[in-house]
């Protein structure tokens, strides 16, 4: 039997974030532009997607407490990590558009004419979205960290993701193909919404803090502390930054600046605080254990939720519903994402593991 210790607040933040990208998704896809742009609910979601980088945090603090460290190890994950981000975009994309069931709404705000061709098909299918960012990502943190085990190294190279990724940013060579690698470093399009650079600097100041976690003998206090002293360092670097010149330093949010991604990140800093006091504070609970769930499955959640977010505007269109309607698709995809994790993703890998179970108990988690 191996026993390996989790950080339950990482897990708890992790689980909260890839729901929240469910509300997110929502919004884009069905709510119309007023709901998207005037309303509470829309300043609430869009809020709440600035969570976005707490996931690559936590991504790369556990990077760092994986068994799993090989570089080749590292290349076999980001491989698997990069097939199924595209098998995501065939599948919520390619798809429903083969079959015909893609509005011709959503077809023309690409600034195309229906139906949807095939040069069409092959931009929606190299969509660049968060799962090819962390399989681009560990094909760097493999290589990072077989080079070297100073924990300054990566917070040394976030830092300087973060500064220069604007001067490169949206540079190409003008060749096809190699073209679109450059869009998913450091792409200014909206065919890539998370570039590497510099989205990359999140997972790397993950990496730094969990190097930090294990020269400190796993100490939870001493990790979350000095996480709400940086988080509340780069608020305040960032925020000015920002403050000086919101449009190089945070641009669109999908396009960041030095300031934006300082700010961001220590944003989320303290949020990986906060849920620390939360998983100190408050008893395990149903609600806990619940987050936990959903964030050891992460990755396929995630696709779930993209795909049956957007195989539903084939029957409820595109961007057409006010706050009410919204309000209620949240719940329902929600339900739908969960249900085909627990009872289909779920009961699938049991039927192939049967001997294997996981058993949680308080604050320590021990898988069989």
């Amino acid at each position: 039997m191996q026993q390996h210790n989790r950080i339950l607040a990482i897990d708890l933040a992790r689980g909260v974030s890839v729901l929240m990208v469910i509300l997110v998704h929502t919004l884009w896809i069905y709510g119309d532009t007023q709901t998207q742009s005037q309303t509470w609910l829309g300043s609430i979601i869009h809020f709440i997607g600035k969570g976005t980088p707490m996931f690559l945090i936590a991504m790369g603090v556990s990077f760092t407490l994986s068994r799993n460290q090989n570089i080749k190890l590292s290349i076999k994950r980001a491989f698997y990590i990069l097939i199924m981000g595209y098998v995501m975009n065939f599948l919520k994309f390619v798809l429903p558009a083969l079959v015909g069931t893609v509005p011709d709404s959503f077809i023309e705000a690409y600034g195309w004419t229906t139906p949807a061709t095939f040069d069409n098909m092959i931009y929606m299918l190299g969509t660049g979205d968060i799962l090819q960012l962390a399989g681009v990502s560990l094909l760097f943190m493999g290589l990072i960290n077989k080079l070297s085990k100073n924990k300054y190294v990566p917070l040394i190279i976030a830092l300087c993701i973060a500064v220069l990724t604007k001067e490169v940013h949206g540079f190409r060579f003008g060749i096809t193909g190699i073209d679109y690698v450059m869009d998913l470093l450091w792409g200014a399009e909206w065919n890539v919404y998370f570039a590497v650079f510099p989205w990359f600097s999140f997972i790397l100041i993950g990496m730094f803090f969990g190097m930090w976690y294990k020269e400190r003998n796993k100490s939870d206090n001493y990790l979350f502390s000095r996480m709400l002293i940086a988080g509340v360092v780069l608020m305040s670097i960032g925020g000015g930054l920002c403050y000086y010149n919101f449009k190089y330093h945070f641009g669109d949010y999908f396009h960041l600046g030095p300031g934006g991604t300082m700010y961001l990140a220590g944003f989320n800093l303290v949020l990986m605080w906060l849920a620390h006091v939360l998983v100190n504070r408050i008893k395990e609970n149903r609600i806990f254990n619940f987050f936990y769930y959903c964030s050891k499955r992460v990755t396929t959640i995630y696709v779930i939720q993209w795909v049956i977010i957007c195989w539903g505007m084939g029957f409820l269109g595109y961007q057409q519903f006010g706050v009410i309607g919204v309000v209620l698709l949240i719940p329902f995809y929600i339900l739908l994402t969960l249900g085909i994790q627990k009872f289909v993703l779920d009961k699938i890998k049991t039927s192939k593991n049967p001997k294997k179970q996981t058993i949680t108990i308080t604050k320590k988690q021990v898988t069989v």
